[in-house]
């Protein structure tokens, strides 16, 4: 036994079910922020934001009529 208090086999099961859920975790975490900046960037141009999704909608808005 360890300090843990797992055998050997149980320590090496928990560690791959850990490493694999923290690596999809921040896969996912990743594509999220990704999509945001994608979205509006964090960091704004020179005229600073200078559209809004409500902009955006509208836009749309007036090629579908």
């Amino acid at each position: 036994m360890s300090v843990s208090g797992l055998t050997e086999p149980e320590a090496r099961e928990f560690h791959s079910v850990f490493v694999t859920s923290f690596l999809l975790f921040t896969v996912i975490a990743a594509v999220a922020h990704f999509l945001v900046w994608q979205w509006r960037p964090w960091l704004p141009g020179p005229n600073g934001y200078t559209t809004s999704m409500i902009d955006g909608l509208q836009t749309v808005v007036s090629m579908l009529t």
